[in-house]
C-alpha cells in the first residue's frame, strides 16, 4: 500500500495531507567536521524517548545525547550514578525508533553508563557494543587519564568515542560537588593534556562542562580534529549541549547558571527547540556575560 498525497474526510473534519519534512543531509562524522571547518556551531541536546527525539530532529539539532541524565530527570535519582547500562540500551532504542519513525537524520551519541567501562577496555568495548545495536552512532564516556587507553581500543574497533571532561557527573562525589573544574594554571594544564591526549587516541568529539569560557576557547583552537561541545563551558567551544528538560524550564531542582529557559519566549516545544538552534548559531547562545564562568 502506497501513502496518499489526497485529504480524508472524517466524523471530525477533512484532514490535510502531512507535510513532508524538511530535507536535510544526513548528519556524520565529516559533515562535522565540514562544520567545524566553516565556522557553522553544532548543536546538541538529549532526548531520552521517541517523540522528543523526532521533534528535536525535525527542528534541525544536529546531535542526539541519549544521556545519563535520564537518572535525574525521567527515574527521580539524585545522580547519574544509579543508571545501568540496560536503562541507557532501553532508552537508546526509543531514541533511535523515534528518528527512524521520521526518517531522522541527527547523530545519536549515547552515554556507557556508570561502572559499564571501568574494570578492563573489554568491558567497555562490551558495553559499547550494546549501545550500538541499540542504535547510537557514538558513545560518550567520562574523565581523561585512565580512559585514553580505552578510547584508542574502542575506535581501533571501529566504534566512535565522545569524550567528555570538566566536571563529569559520575564522578561528582570525587569533585566535591557541582563546580567549576580548570581553575587555576595547574588544573587547566591537566585538562588540556587530557583532552590532547584524547583526541591523539582517536575521540572526535569532546565536551566540556562547567570549565572556564578562556580555557574551553584555547582548546578548541588546539583540538583540530576532535570537536568541543560545551555546556556552562563559554561559546568558545565547536558546538553547545543541554539537557532538553533544563531548556523548556522543567527542572525539578535550582536551575544552573548557564541554563537558559527557550520555552519561556518560544511557547511551545518544538519552537523552544527551534529557538535553541537558532540561538547557537547565531552565536546569541550562551551569552558570556551570563552564562559562562
Amino acid at each position: 500500500m502506497t501513502a496518499s498525497n489526497s485529504t480524508s474526510a472524517t466524523p471530525y473534519g477533512t484532514i490535510p495531507p502531512a507535510s513532508p519534512l524538511p530535507q536535510r543531509r544526513p548528519v556524520s562524522l565529516p559533515r562535522l567536521a565540514q562544520m567545524r571547518a566553516s565556522g557553522e556551531k553544532i548543536t546538541m541536546l538529549t532526548a531520552y524517548d521517541a517523540t522528543f527525539a523526532a521533534m528535536a530532529d525535525a527542528a534541525g539539532v544536529e546531535c542526539i545525547l541519549v544521556g545519563d541524565s535520564l537518572g535525574m530527570v525521567c527515574q527521580g535519582l539524585h545522580s547519574t550514578v544509579g543508571v545501568s547500562l540496560d536503562d541507557m540500551a532501553y532508552h537508546t532504542a526509543c531514541v533511535a525508533r523515534g528518528l527512524h519513525r521520521v526518517q531522522g537524520t541527527a547523530w545519536l551519541v549515547a552515554d556507557l553508563s556508570y561502572g559499564s567501562y571501568h574494570a578492563s577496555r573489554e568491558q567497555a568495548l562490551h558495553s559499547a557494543t550494546r549501545l550500538m545495536q541499540a542504535g547510537a552512532h557514538m558513545v560518550k564516556l567520562e574523565g581523561g587519564g585512565w580512559t585514553t587507553d580505552t578510547v584508542r581500543f574502542l575506535v581501533e574497533r571501529g566504534i566512535p568515542v565522545c569524550a567528555h571532561l570538566g566536571l563529569t557527573p559520575q564522578t561528582v562525589h570525587a569533585l566535591g560537588g557541582y563546580r567549576v573544574q580548570g581553575r587555576g594554571d595547574e588544573a587547566a594544564a591537566v585538562l588540556r593534556q587530557h583532552a590532547l591526549e584524547l583526541q591523539d587516541a582517536g575521540a572526535s568529539m569532546l565536551v566540556l562542562e562547567m570549565v572556564p569560557a578562556a580555557l574551553s576557547r584555547s582548546l578548541t583552537e588546539e583540538l583540530l580534529h576532535c570537536h568541543t561541545i560545551g555546556i556552562g563551558a563559554g561559546s568558545g567551544t565547536a558546538g553547545q549541549v543541554l539537557v532538553l528538560h533544563d531548556m523548556l524550564g522543567m527542572n525539578l531542582g535550582k536551575m544552573a547558571k548557564f541554563v537558559h529557559n527557550f520555552m519561556e519566549e518560544a511557547g511551545s516545544i518544538q519552537g523552544a527547540m527551534q529557538a535553541y538552534v537558532q540561538a547557537v548559531k547565531q552565536g546569541s547562545f550562551p551569552d558570556d556575560q551570563r552564562h559562562a564562568w
